[in-house]
């Protein structure tokens, strides 16, 4: 089973994208608040995917994805309303794997976490076409 982790202040959004999360199958959704909340989080389990905000009220989401990276490899997704170039190149820079700004479409969020899980899944099988 999938574990995933939402790293947002904005409860309302942790609460509409667990909801929309757990209607898709995907039960097992840790939420937190703050980067610390959220590294604990990081250090007592692994997921699959997290995704993270840039505006969090203890610690700024790029340094705490650097932070995060010093433990685990997991596929980091920012979901956030920080949308200049700058902050794209800086999110994927320290570490992200996708940038998704606000609004943004549930739907297509959890489409881009099935397409990471799913090339995670292709990363520990041996390569197919070595079978053909």
């Amino acid at each position: 089973m999938e574990r995933l982790l939402l790293v947002d202040d904005e409860v309302g959004l942790l609460e509409m994208m667990d909801a929309a999360l757990n209607l898709e199958g995907f039960h097992l959704v840790d939420k937190a608040t703050t980067s610390h909340e959220a590294l604990n989080y990081v250090r007592q389990h692994q997921y699959s995917v997290i995704l993270l905000d840039v505006t969090l009220p203890d610690m700024d989401g790029y340094l705490l994805c650097a932070r995060i990276r010093e433990v685990t490899n997991t596929p980091i997704m920012f979901l956030t309303a920080r949308t200049s170039d700058l902050d794209v190149l800086t999110g994927l820079n320290v570490g992200g794997d996708d940038y998704i700004t606000k609004p943004f479409k549930p739907l297509e969020v959890i489409a881009r976490i099935r397409a990471k899980i799913r090339r995670e899944q292709n990363y520990r099988e041996p390569d197919k076409s070595e079978r053909l």
